[in-house]
């Protein structure tokens, strides 16, 4: 038996020293064979214990020899191919050629646009507020002065989770603002930015998942002059400092009273009539007083405190900054169109 092992690793060896090896592949296949996690040399120690005590020193160094020289070997080769560029199948390596160009990524117009708005509001002393996207109907609708019966809380809105009628995908971060209010005291002044969710046919100019930033100032004094002088500065900040705004009246469940705030885009081309619809007004925003029983929901006192919030959609205002078109771009990841935002801030 003994005679038989020595026999094999004695043709290992010459086997080893005997390889001709002439590429990248070869090498890897007499590195696997040899010195690999699975290697012919691997089970032969283990047959130690069966060769004669007299012999297992002599076994040994004979095992010791053939993984020496096959070590020996693969790197001598290893060096030997690498000089002379041998790489597969005989293509080299020419450290002279240009090098490939890295694809930059660019940033996605919303996040853009959030940033900008973000910066604006920033500036006159509002902070960031974030909550949780999967909310309760009380903080989502109810702490909102959000009727039972409004059409909002119908399901052809509303995504709810399954064998639930109190949890839901949040359809608006006004759902931040009544955890802030029933969490912190006045003065109260955040933005809260967030993705919002609602159950709405795709299409060009709709999505049944979008962003928004929703504001809120919350004090003693705060008047509708206050919240006026407050959007006009974002609008000029954003648009231009000599953009006119107007505020017509409408209607919100949790403000009182209630706008709706469009400024003038101009009618200078075919697409400015399109947007416009021939006005020249554009709507980007609703904002309003805040309801006294929103105030009383949320545990603060109507008698002491006022405040105004506002709300927008953050993909119409990168549509219009952008002039794009068509809203489903914005969620589909196609590199060609994100790559004309490269470089933009």
């Amino acid at each position: 038996m003994s005679v038989e092992i020595f026999a094999k690793v004695q043709q290992l060896l010459d086997e080893v020293r005997a390889s001709s090896i002439s590429d990248a592949e070869q090498l890897e296949a007499f590195r696997i064979r040899f010195l690999g996690s699975k290697n012919e040399l691997k089970p032969l120690f283990g047959e130690i214990k069966n060769v004669e005590n007299e012999r297992k020193k002599e076994f040994g160094q004979l095992l010791n020899d053939v993984k020496q020289a096959a070590e020996e070997k693969y790197e001598q080769l290893k060096t030997s191919l690498g000089a002379s560029g041998a790489r597969g199948k005989g293509s080299q390596l020419d450290l002279t050629a240009p090098s490939e160009v890295i694809p930059q990524g660019s940033r996605h117009p919303v996040s853009i646009v959030l940033n900008r708005i973000i910066h604006i509001f920033e500036k006159i002393g509002f902070t960031i507020a974030e909550e949780r996207e999967i909310e309760d109907d009380w903080h989502n609708f109810t702490a909102m002065n959000t009727p039972e019966d409004h059409p909002a809380r119908d399901m052809q809105d509303t995504f709810y989770l399954k064998d639930s009628t109190k949890e839901l995908l949040r359809t608006h971060t006004l759902s931040v603002q009544a955890r802030i209010m029933t969490s912190e005291k006045p003065p109260i002044r955040i933005i809260a930015p967030g993705r919002v969710f609602r159950n709405e046919t795709i299409s060009s100019r709709s999505h049944c998942q979008f962003h928004q930033v929703e504001g809120l100032y919350i004090d003693k004094d705060v008047s509708f002059a206050d919240m006026k002088q407050t959007l006009l500065y974002f609008a000029r900040e954003m648009y231009g400092a000599h953009t006119q705004i107007r505020l017509r009246p409408s209607f919100f469940p949790f403000t009182e009273p209630s706008a709706e705030m469009d400024v003038y885009w101009g009618l200078e081309t075919e697409d400015d009539y399109r947007i416009t619809k021939g006005t020249g007004w554009l709507e980007i925003l609703g904002c309003g007083m805040v309801d006294p029983q929103v105030l009383l929901n949320c545990g603060i006192d109507p008698e002491e405190y006022t405040g105004f919030a506002f709300g927008m959609g953050i993909e119409r205002q990168a549509m219009l900054r952008y002039k794009i078109t068509d809203i489903r771009q914005l969620f589909e990841n196609d590199t060609r169109f994100l790559k004309q935002f490269s470089g933009v801030i």
